[in-house]
Formats: structure tokens, C-alpha cells, sequence
């Protein structure tokens, strides 16, 4: 064995070891743990729709082997084992599909179990415009795809041109914006809350309440909104809340009921974000007045 020999199998190891840990990352989740992977994951779990979506929308739906009960786009997903609720999904079946990561809420109660079990988890919950984008970031880190600042500029590019479309006299409305019928509504300083605020709309549910906080009706009816937006699942029998047939958008008929479909896009903070804008800004425009 010549010494040229030896330096030339030497040289090739260390470049296979140089190449191995260039496709190694690390990555900060939302919990401050910085979680490490060997490589960018091939088969990867996703325990809530907007991560799912996410990961879709970086062109990476291949890659996912199951999802929770919820996730439901694109398509390409609707094939996909479910593994339960986000927050307490089937250990046993996850660990079943042998994930390379696992993708999932800060709510979710299974984070150490599965991380005991020796998976890879990284924790990610977008709940704000800026959560979005930030999210967006840390899925492109995680799956080496770099398209998230293209989407991002998209999505903004979107919401921008969704309020441009609105008439002068549609904006300054106030919106009661209610997410389920206990109720509770979407604050000021939720996502939806922030859409609004863009599409130039006035919240009657200030940020000082909390993003999705539970109101008292008689709330709504003192802060007798110009326009109510509300799915179809919450709608039924609003009128009929006490003292809710004097609010100026019930009387006017100014109430936007969004399909279930339509709901599911509104209430997701991710990639469909801009979507999301649209389907408010046509509602603003067709009940303006």
C-alpha cells in the first residue's frame, strides 16, 4: 500500500464525513430546544393542518408518511394514514411509520413521549402574521427547500392586493369576526385580526381581550357590529340570540357564513393565508353599505 495511496483514501473519507455533516442541521423549535437532524427528514409526520399545509407549500408533500385528523389540504394529503387529534394523536401509530421527524403544536401532550421513544420533534405553532412567515422559515431550515421567502412574499403580496380591491366606502366597517358559537370571537391581536386590520376593517374585540376570547353575547349586542363574519357550523340560530335581532348587520342582514371549506382556510394560520384574505375581502365587498 503506497503512501499515495493511503493519503488518497484518507482525503476520500474525509471528504464523505465533510459531506455528511454539511447536510446536517440544527434546528431552535419553539420551545428553545435545538433539535438535530443528520439530514433534511424523507419521512416526516405533521400534527397540525397548518404545518401540513406548510410543508406542501414548500413543495415537500412527499416527504410526509401520516398527519392528524384535521389536515385535509392539498389533496396530495388526503390519502395519508391519520394519526388523531393534534394534541393527543396515536403514539403507537406514529411510531409505527418510522418518521424521521415528527411535526407538531406546543399544545400537543405527546412532545417527551415521543421524543423518549427516540424520535426527532420539533415543535412549531404559528399564531400571527409574523408567526407565519417565521414558521415558514424554520419548515424551509428543516427540509433544506429554500422557497419560504418567495411564499412569504406571495402571501403579503396577496393580503396587499385583496385590501387594494376593496372600495373606499367598504372600509372602516366594524367586524364581529366569531369562530365558534360559545362564542368566541377572533381579537384584534389573533391572525384573523390582523387580516382584518389590513383589509382596513375595525375589530370590535380589542387586543387588550386576547386573540380568540370567549364573549359574553350581550357583548356583541352593545358593540353592535356593522358586519358579522361566522361559519356555517356557528351560524345557525344567531339571530335568535337574545337581544341580537337589534345588532345593525343582523337586522341589516350584513352576516357572512362561510362554508365549511371557506372555514377551515380562514381559521388556519399558514401558506393559505392569502386565501384567506380574499374570502373576507369578497364577503366586505358584497355586504358593504
Amino acid at each position: 500500500m503506497t503512501r499515495h495511496w493511503i493519503r488518497s483514501f484518507s482525503l476520500a473519507i474525509g471528504l464523505g464525513v465533510f459531506a455528511l455533516a454539511a447536510h446536517a442541521l440544527d434546528v431552535v423549535d419553539e420551545r428553545g430546544v435545538t433539535v438535530s437532524l443528520p439530514q433534511p427528514p424523507q419521512r416526516i409526520v405533521t400534527l397540525l393542518p397548518s404545518l401540513t399545509e406548510g410543508v406542501c407549500a414548500l413543495g415537500a408533500c412527499g416527504r410526509l408518511v401520516g398527519i392528524d385528523n384535521y389536515s385535509n389540504s392539498p389533496n396530495a394529503v388526503l390519502a395519508l394514514p391519520r394519526l388523531g387529534g393534534g394534541i393527543d394523536p396515536n403514539v403507537e401509530a406514529i411510531v409505527a411509520l418510522r418518521p424521521d421527524a415528527v411535526l407538531l403544536a406546543k399544545s400537543s401532550r405527546v412532545t417527551q413521549r415521543l421524543e423518549a421513544l427516540g424520535l426527532k420533534v420539533v415543535v412549531l405553532e404559528p399564531k400571527s402574521h409574523a408567526d407565519v412567515r417565521r414558521v415558514l422559515d424554520k419548515l424551509d431550515q428543516v427540509l433544506g427547500t429554500h422557497e419560504a421567502a418567495n411564499i412569504w412574499r406571495t402571501i403579503d403580496a396577496s393580503v396587499s392586493a385583496a385590501a387594494q380591491s376593496l372600495p373606499a366606502g367598504a372600509k372602516g366597517q366594524r367586524v364581529y369576526f366569531e369562530v365558534n358559537s360559545a362564542p368566541y370571537a377572533a381579537g384584534e391581536s389573533s391572525f384573523i385580526g390582523e387580516t382584518l386590520a389590513r383589509l382596513g376593517m375595525k375589530n370590535i374585540v380589542p387586543a387588550s381581550l386576547g386573540p380568540f376570547p370567549k364573549l359574553n353575547p350581550e357583548y356583541v349586542v352593545r358593540a353592535n357590529p356593522d358586519l358579522i363574519m361566522v361559519s356555517v357550523r356557528s351560524a345557525a340560530g344567531m339571530e335568535q340570540r337574545p337581544g341580537w335581532s337589534g345588532i345593525r348587520a343582523v337586522r341589516e342582514g350584513r352576516i357572512c357564513r362561510f362554508d365549511a371549506a371557506q372555514a377551515d382556510v380562514l381559521v388556519r394560520p399558514g401558506p393559505r393565508m392569502d386565501e384567506a384574505a380574499r374570502i373576507m375581502a369578497r364577503c366586505i365587498a358584497e355586504k358593504a353599505g
